[in-house]
């Protein structure tokens, strides 16, 4: 078995012409893509259409391939569009097509393995909480067992679009009156997530976790989970990124912590364990995807300077943070086809968060 990506520039959200022309000209099925990743020129916010319109354009080019509705199409392929491409962030989506049969033997050389699954519903009451920790833990778990991987720390991007389930202001006044109020927002729902990947991997314990420390203590998080999150999304959407020795093909990735958005030497160093070197020609680039997640420290200062994303009125700290990022990336690497989304509660260590890189290698046969 092996994974092909196609990374497809866009001329805004609803453009589909060139992924419509890759299976026309029957480069991969419609019935092999399991995800398609991308960014949006939207704001990243809550009325962030831009994001809903890709979607759209995706669920009518893939329901007649399919054979389904275009409201059942996100039940066989994830899609996961993070608004913002602020700077010079090229809009893009990466496409990630599943072939063949996984080899009968493990191999010395390790190659991207990639599988997707969806939680079960969540009540309200749920996110940001335990219950949603536990259960994303567990959807990790087993996706991560499909994928014959020699250990878990060869798991290296767990990509989530969590859930944020619609709630009334009785269900809300309720949850007040019984002194739990509901968590059930893009806060809420980022941070349980990546604390859910965090138990699944070992990256923390469950003994160390409870509903108080969410968003609480930050030295507890995930050097290998990013979430964004969805209003009106019942059920948080995984997509697990993996390095294993029974799967084929000419691409890997590979992981690493950023130490704050401005750590040019954290990205070189996920960079060298790929063997890349840098900046990449990007009209033959081996870059196939950059995943980031941003955030303005909240403590107001960078590297003992203080900045001020957080009190700047004009601009949201959102969008500056993913345009520092997403210029250091471009710089550093060469290519501006990068995927930053904000914010990172507990996606790596306060201010920072995590950098993965997918790239193509020379493919072995052996």
């Amino acid at each position: 078995m092996r994974v092909r990506a196609f990374a497809v520039d866009t001329r805004d959200p609803a453009d589909v012409d060139e992924l419509r022309r890759l299976l026309d000209a029957q480069a991969f099925a419609a019935s092999d893509v399991i995800a398609v990743i991308g960014k949006t020129e939207g704001n990243g916010g809550r009325n962030d259409f831009s994001r809903g319109l890709a979607m759209a354009a995706l669920e009518h080019l893939f329901a007649p391939r399919l054979g389904v509705a275009a409201e059942q199409v996100q039940d066989r392929v994830i899609f996961s569009f993070s608004g913002g491409t602020e700077g010079v962030v090229a809009p893009h989506m990466l496409v990630l097509v599943r072939e063949g049969e996984r080899a009968s033997q493990r191999r010395p050389v390790k190659r991207l393995a990639v599988a997707i699954g969806h939680t079960r519903a969540f009540a309200p009451e749920e996110i940001g909480r335990m219950p949603q920790i536990e259960e994303t833990a567990r959807l990790v778990r087993e996706i991560a067992g499909t994928l014959d991987l020699d250990a878990l720390a060869d798991v290296h991007l767990v990509q989530m679009k969590g859930a944020i389930p619609k709630f009334s202001p009785e269900q809300a006044q309720a949850a007040e009156r019984a002194g739990r109020a509901l968590r059930c927002d893009m806060v809420g729902s980022r941070a349980a997530s990546a604390l859910g990947v965090a138990l699944a991997l070992g990256e923390v314990e469950r003994a160390q976790l409870s509903d108080e420390v969410v968003c609480n203590d930050w030295s507890l998080y995930s050097g290998v989970a990013s979430c964004s999150a969805k209003p009106g999304q019942e059920r948080t959407e995984i997509v697990v990124f993996a390095n294993s020795p029974t799967w084929t093909g000419d691409l890997m990735i590979e992981h690493g912590i950023l130490a704050d958005i401005l750590d040019i030497e954290g990205v070189r160093a996920v960079a060298r364990k790929l063997g890349l070197t840098l900046p990449v020609d990007p009209s033959a680039s081996p870059l196939v995807g950059v995943f980031a997640k941003s955030e303005a420290d909240p403590r107001g200062r960078i590297r003992g300077r203080r900045h001020t994303m957080l009190s700047d009125d004009d601009i949201g700290d959102t969008r500056y943070s993913r345009c520092v990022l997403s210029s250091v990336l471009a710089a550093t690497l060469g290519d501006t086809r990068v995927y930053v989304s904000t914010r990172a509660e507990h996606h790596g260590p306060l201010g920072g968060g995590p950098l993965a890189i997918v790239a193509r290698l020379p493919e072995v046969s052996t």
